[in-house]
C-alpha cells in the first residue's frame, strides 16, 4: 500500500521506520520495546532497522568510524521519508509539543525516519539527509535507553493525539 498516514475519527496511523546503531543485549530493553512495539500498533506501522556498530580502536577514529555508520545508515533512508535525527543539540520539545510535531508531518503522508547513532553519536554529513534534529533531553543517556526513551515518547504522542488517557 505504501507510505501512508491519517488522521480520522480520532484514530492516527503513521508509518515510522527506526534506524539505529547496534542491537539490543540486555533482556530488560528487549522486553520493554516489545511492549511500546505492541501499544504502538493501533496508531503506527513501526519497523526497526538495527545495524552493527562498527568498533573503532582509539579516539582519533572515531569520525572515521562515525562515517562508515553514516554510510550504513545512508542505504536504509528512502526517498520521499521526514528523516529526523536524534542529536544531543537538536531542537527540544516536551511531550505535547512532539505530539503536535508528530501529528503535523504525520499528515503529510510520508513515511517518517528516526536515526539513533551509536555510543559515538552520529557523523555530521547525515545532516544534509534530515529533514529535523531532535533531542530527547539536556541529560545524556545511552543509545539503547535513548531507542526505549524514544518509542515511549512516540506512544505517548499518539495517545495525546487521539485523546487517550495516559499522557499526565
Amino acid at each position: 500500500m505504501g507510505c501512508f498516514s491519517f488522521i480520522c475519527q480520532n484514530i492516527i496511523m503513521l508509518k515510522i521506520k527506526i534506524i539505529c546503531l547496534g542491537k539490543f543485549k540486555e533482556r530488560a530493553y528487549i522486553e520493554l520495546e516489545k511492549e511500546y512495539l505492541k501499544r504502538l500498533r493501533p496508531f503506527a506501522k513501526v519497523a526497526v532497522t538495527e545495524l552493527p556498530e562498527i568498533p573503532y580502536h582509539s579516539p582519533d577514529s572515531v569520525e572515521k568510524t562515525k562515517k562508515k555508520e553514516a554510510g550504513l545508515i545512508v542505504k536504509q533512508l528512502s526517498d520521499n521519508s521526514i528523516v529526523i535525527l536524534l542529536e544531543e543539540k537538536g531542537q527540544k520539545r516536551n511531550s505535547v509539543e512532539f505530539a503536535g510535531f508528530l501529528e503535523r508531518i504525520g499528515g503529510l503522508g510520508q513515511e517518517i525516519i528516526f536515526v539513533l547513532g551509536s555510543g559515538i553519536g552520529l557523523h555530521e554529513s547525515l545532516k544534509t539527509y534530515s529533514n529535523y534534529t531532535i533531542s530527547l533531553s539536556d541529560l545524556t543517556f545511552p543509545h539503547n535507553l535513548a531507542r526505549i526513551l524514544l518509542e515511549e515518547q512516540i506512544y505517548r504522542a499518539c495517545t495525546i493525539i487521539v485523546g487517550k488517557k495516559y499522557h499526565k
